[in-house]
C-alpha cells in the first residue's frame, strides 16, 4: 500500500487490540482489507531486529496525514511484527486502503515498489516459507475451485515456486502424496482429450 502524500510503500498491517487474541486481530485486519473470512492463514515469522526501528518513517507518515506528533508519541516507538501470509485468489479481491494510505493493491513479487523498513525481507521470508512447506500444506485452498484439473494445480505450484515443471513429473509427484481425490472427467464439448477433475481430500484441509 502507498501512504498518503509520502511516496512510501509498505505491507498492510495493523495493531492488536487489548481485548482480542493475535489470530483474531489478523483475521479482523484481513477482513477489513479484503472483505474475506474463513481463509487459510499461516503465521511464519516474527520480525524484531533493532535496525528496523526508524521513528522518522512513521513521523513522516503521520505528519503527511495532518496528525500532531508529540516527541513521545506511541506510534513512534519500537514495534515487533508478527507476520502471517494468507492464500487468496487475487482476482476475487480488490484490497481497501486504510485511513493513512491512498491505495492498497496487488503487486507482482518480481516487480515490487521500494518498501519501507524491512518489509522487502518480510516478503522474501513469506515466499521462502511457503515454498518450503508447499508439499505439507494444501496451498491450493482458496486458490482453486473445489474441483480442478491437474494442469490448473500445476499452474498454482509453478507460480509459487517461480519455475516451470514437467507435466508428467508433476502429476506423478502429486498423485504420490495421496492428498488428491480423482473425480469425473471435464468435458468441454470441443476437447479431444478430457482431463480428470481432482479435489483435495478432506483430511488435508486443516484450516
Amino acid at each position: 500500500m502507498e501512504y498518503h502524500n509520502t511516496g512510501l510503500f509498505a505491507l498492510p498491517g495493523g495493531f492488536v487490540r487489548t481485548d482480542e487474541d493475535l489470530d483474531s486481530a489478523v483475521r479482523r485486519g484481513l477482513h477489513e482489507r479484503t472483505g474475506l473470512s474463513e481463509i487459510f492463514l499461516e503465521q511464519f515469522h516474527t520480525f524484531g531486529d533493532v535496525a528496523r526501528f526508524k521513528p522518522e518513517v512513521m513521523e513522516a507518515i503521520l505528519k503527511a496525514n495532518n496528525h500532531d506528533v508529540p516527541a513521545n508519541y506511541w506510534m513512534k516507538q519500537r514495534f515487533i511484527s508478527v507476520a502471517y501470509y494468507a492464500l487468496i485468489n487475487y482476482n476475487d479481491v480488490i484490497p481497501k486502503p486504510d485511513a493513512l494510505s491512498d491505495s492498497c493493491r496487488w503487486y507482482n513479487v518480481d516487480n515490487l515498489p521500494r518498501l519501507i523498513l524491512d518489509h522487502k525481507g518480510i516478503v522474501e521470508k513469506a515466499i521462502d516459507t511457503l515454498r518450503q512447506n508447499i508439499h505439507r500444506k494444501v496451498v491450493g485452498v482458496n486458490l482453486l475451485p473445489e474441483k480442478f484439473t491437474m494442469n490448473e494445480l500445476q499452474k498454482v505450484y509453478e507460480k509459487i515456486m517461480g519455475q516451470s515443471m514437467r507435466r508428467t513429473t508433476f502429476q506423478r509427484t502429486m498423485l504420490a502424496t495421496d492428498m488428491l481425490e480423482r473425480h469425473e472427467k471435464r468435458f468441454t464439448g470441443g476437447a479431444h482429450k478430457a482431463p480428470y477433475l481432482y479435489s483435495f481430500r478432506q483430511a488435508d484441509k486443516s484450516r
